[in-house]
Parts: C-alpha cells; structure tokens; sequence
C-alpha cells in the first residue's frame, strides 16, 4: 500500500435477502477478514440496514435511523465531489400507507462499502462513474493489491496545464 494509513473500512448489508446476496455478502466478509489479517486495512466494521430508509417514517428518529441518513448524505458528498453517481444504487420509491401520510424512501443496496482513511472518507462502493461501475469486489481486489482505488488513481493521473 502507499504511505497512507491503513483504512477502515465499513459494510452496510440488508439482513434479509435471498440466498445468493446471502452468499455474496458472506464473501465479502472473508475478504475483509483476510485483508485485515493480513495487515491491508486497519479493521472493518458490519453495519446492517434495512431495505431502506426515509427522513418522514419513524424509524429516521431512532439512532439507527439517523446514522444511516448521516452516512448516506456523506456518500452523496463524497460522489458529488468525486464526479461520479450512486443514483442507479440508492433509488427513491414512493410509500403508501393507511396509518400515516404517503411517503419518499430510499431504497439501499443490498450490500454497500464506505472505506474510510484517518477519518475521511475516501471511496464509496458501489458507484458509477459515466459507463464504468466501481463494485464492492473491485475494490477489494484493488486493497488486496496495495493499490489506490481507481478514483484515486485517476485523479492522480490528471495533470493541470
């Protein structure tokens, strides 16, 4: 890795999905166990979330609820900064309900990354960025490299004339 810290790294993943995400999520977790193992993140962390989340429902007002709307907003941050999109990944769907008004929500990835470097954070999985999809798996395999996300060496490549 370069002279940087070594990054922690946090997944957020639904609880209940069907066996095949199941199995994905699980592989993702072997993988960050072994790059904290082998001294290639500092540690990492497993948040569960679920399917999705909205400012108006009452579960935005349970700690939970507003740590996942913190940690969203920052991701859009992060990707209005970065140049790229996390749109096709958390969608808006409307809620109809009998017991309260009709809402907005968003609807979350079933698994998602947020790596994270002395504090800041430095890449969110997965995002778009035009045609190209940065998927959680890339970025491991990047780590696993000792290499920069592909954002991060984009950003490097460029020169100011």
């Amino acid at each position: 890795m370069s002279n940087t810290s070594k990054p922690h790294i946090e997944l957020y993943v639904r609880s209940l999905v069907p066996d095949g995400a199941h199995t994905r999520q699980e592989a993702v977790i072997e993988r960050l166990e072994t790059l904290e193992r082998e001294d290639q993140i500092e540690d990492f962390s497993v948040i569960v979330w679920g399917k999705q989340v909205s400012r108006e429902s009452a579960a935005a007002h349970t700690e939970e609820g507003k740590y996942i709307l913190n940690r969203v907003a920052e991701f859009k941050q992060w990707a209005l900064s970065n140049n790229v999109s996390l749109e096709s990944f958390y969608q808006t769907t409307e809620i109809q309900s009998e017991f309260t008004d009709d809402y907005s929500a968003m609807v979350v990835p079933v698994m998602g990354l947020a790596e994270y470097s002395e504090g800041e954070l430095k890449h969110v999985a997965p995002c778009t960025e035009g045609d190209v999809v940065h998927t959680i798996m890339d970025r491991l395999d990047r780590l696993e490299a000792g290499e920069p996300s592909a954002l991060e060496q984009e950003s490097r490549n460029v020169s100011i004339v």
